[in-house]
């Protein structure tokens, strides 16, 4: 069998094909892990007038979480919730949200995809808006966690002179996160006699349609 399928569209593609593509998938997958780490090494250097670059300011907040008893998901989240500053710097928090969403919480998920925000309760009236924006959330069950998240941990993560841990601390903590089954699990590659069987009924009622069309 080739190394790459032939098919010009999806209709004419065989169980064959699929069944390389599924393996294929299988272990793009499993390395998200390295690409992700990757992408976060490339926010080193990248300041944007702050005192510490991005990439210090997510392992601080990591740390920092990590020091206040945060569980490892939580741990996580906060070591990833800026990743996206490099390419959707006016959306970065949707980026982190998109990668982590298959394998966290529901909550954790809301809680990054709203945290700038909720982060800007310390600063937005510097820009004219109003720093209590985040209330219209209140009620929300990750209301309160989100809400911590930024005012003990993220806000707060911009010392130079901290003793942030290095992220090869965090690194077991993500693999294990991004191992996990993503959306509960991925769909299984049906065997090709069991496909057959379960396409006949379908094509008969098929042609069955056709024709009473006639």
């Amino acid at each position: 069998m080739s190394e790459q399928a032939r098919f010009r569209s999806f209709e004419e593609s065989t169980h064959a094909e699929w069944a390389l593509i599924d393996a294929r998938f299988r272990e793009y997958q499993s390395d998200a892990c390295r690409r992700v780490l990757e992408h976060l090494g490339r926010l080193k250097g990248d300041h944007h007038g702050y005192p510490v670059d991005r990439y210090e300011h997510c392992l601080q907040t990591a740390t920092r979480a990590l020091r206040a008893g945060a569980d490892e998901e939580m741990v996580v989240c906060a070591l990833l919730h800026d990743i996206g500053d490099d390419l959707a710097p006016a959306n970065h928090a949707e980026i982190a949200a998109g990668i982590l969403e298959p394998f966290i919480d529901p909550l954790n998920t809301w809680m990054i995809r709203h945290h700038e925000l909720f982060q800007g309760y310390h600063y937005r009236e510097f820009f004219g808006q109003d720093r209590h924006a985040r209330e219209a959330h209140a009620g929300h069950p990750a209301y309160e966690r989100t809400v911590r998240f930024c005012d003990e941990w993220d806000q707060t993560s911009f010392d130079p002179e901290y003793d942030t841990l290095p992220l090869e601390h965090f690194i077991p903590m993500l693999e294990r996160v991004m191992a996990r089954a993503p959306f509960g699990g991925l769909p299984d590659l049906v065997p090709e006699p069991e496909l057959e069987t379960e396409m006949e009924p379908e094509l008969e009622k098929g042609m069955a349609r056709q024709a009473g069309a006639r």
